[in-house]
């Protein structure tokens, strides 16, 4: 057992790292909520590069992926069944490396450098407005609003679209948090999807009829090719849009928030920009946006010390994995010159972060503008963070500004 892990309590939102540390201290993966927990970083790492291990129930006869379904509440949902329960994300073997092989052409480091430009002009026309005011909220004025309009630049989404498109995606990946699991909640990931599903088809059809160079494009060209079905490609842009968004803005307020609890840090990093891409690599170790992941063991297998039957749930803490003293020297240290840094937080083996370099990109250009632009950064009023085990970052991180 778990001696007590309750990602529901109050406070584990905002400091979950004494939880975490309890849990890499007892023996084996203990039981939770019918998971077996991954907790210290050999554990994580080993369960998540093994392609025994599965993340979507298609091993299962039928009945059985049906009993799944009901048991974790995702039946009854025939959107979210439809296009995120078979998305990239859900499914393992050669499919999901065919999807996967379809869009990633856009994700490589060389094609994201060309969107330097695109992110720096938007960041820069939002610090145009948001400095002189000297005091505003880093989440909701701010780093809401960034990956939404990159993320949608990349597909060819209208801009406009970017505040709805968060919502939708907010609401759909709140429901995967098994501590947080309601009706109501279901009833809105339903609606989210079936929203996202009808804006997705009417900006197929116009790249049907007027392609450009954007990602859309390139998919429906791939699907008049026979690479993909239609549902696959609804299914995979939806889940691509569902993963540039909340999980980058919590980073960005996790981030924030490091650098304001370490103003050593923030000095260094002001004394040395180079020094940018490897505290955005901290950032995302000292404090992942996505810290629980499942896995099923796609057959009998050893795995851990253990030996585990077909179809062991695993629940994968990279969070908690990120602060394993056996992997990082003082992992409760946030240090933005860490080096080496191999954290977790993109996950790794086959479902590792497709977006992860879109990720970084963002998170590199909004901290080196921001702190080129100001001479101080400081906090404003109390932070709320988010609850369960889904995500971590701030629901609200107020600051006030001081420039040269």
């Amino acid at each position: 057992m778990t001696g007590g892990f309750d990602p529901t309590e109050p406070d584990f939102g905002e400091n979950p790292w004494p939880a975490y540390a309890r849990l890499r201290a007892m023996p084996g993966l203990p039981l939770w909520q019918g998971f077996r927990l991954g907790s210290r970083f050999a554990d994580v790492q080993a369960i998540a590069s093994d392609r025994r291990m599965v993340r979507g129930t298609a091993i299962f006869p039928q009945e059985q992926r049906r009993d799944l379904q009901r048991a974790e509440n995702f039946h009854d949902m025939p959107f979210h069944e439809r296009f995120v329960q078979t998305s990239m994300l859900e499914i393992d073997g050669p499919d999901h490396d065919r999807l996967r092989r379809a869009v990633f052409p856009f994700f490589t480091k060389t094609r994201l450098e060309s969107l330097r430009p695109f992110v720096t002009g938007w960041v820069d026309a939002a610090l145009d407005r948001l400095v002189p005011r000297g005091r505003f909220d880093f989440i909701a004025d701010l780093a809401a609003h960034l990956p939404g309009q990159v993320i949608g630049h990349l597909i060819g989404t209208d801009p406009a679209l970017a505040p709805q498109m968060t919502l939708w995606s907010e609401e759909t990946v709140s429901y995967f948090d098994v501590s947080r699991r309601s009706p109501g909640r279901k009833a809105q990931a339903e609606r989210a999807v079936r929203l996202f599903h009808d804006a997705l088809q009417d900006l197929h059809a116009e790249r049907k009829a007027r392609p450009r160079d954007d990602l859309m494009s390139a998919m429906v060209g791939a699907e008049d090719a026979g690479l993909l079905t239609h549902d696959e490609l609804i299914a995979t842009i939806m889940q691509i849009l569902h993963a540039g968004h909340g999980s980058t803005i919590d980073v960005m307020g996790s981030g924030l928030h490091a650098l304001l609890t370490h103003p050593d840090q923030m000095a260094r990093l002001r004394a040395d920009p180079a020094l940018m891409p490897h505290a955005v690599q901290e950032m995302f170790r000292f404090a992942p946006p996505l810290v629980f992941f499942h896995r099923y063991a796609g057959e009998d297998l050893t795995i851990c010390g253990q030996d585990w039957p077909r179809g062991t749930k695993f629940g994968l803490l990279y969070a908690s994995a990120n602060r394993d003293p056996e992997a990082f020297p003082d992992p409760d240290r946030f240090d933005v010159a860490r080096r080496p840094n191999l954290h977790l937080a993109f996950g790794a083996g086959p479902h590792v972060c497709l977006g992860n370099n879109l990720a970084r990109l963002n998170m590199e250009v909004l901290f080196s503008r921001l702190l080129a632009r100001t001479r101080g950064i400081d906090p404003a009023g109390p932070v709320a963070w988010k609850t369960g085990l889904q995500a971590h970052g701030p629901l609200c991180l107020p600051i006030s500004l001081t420039t040269h």
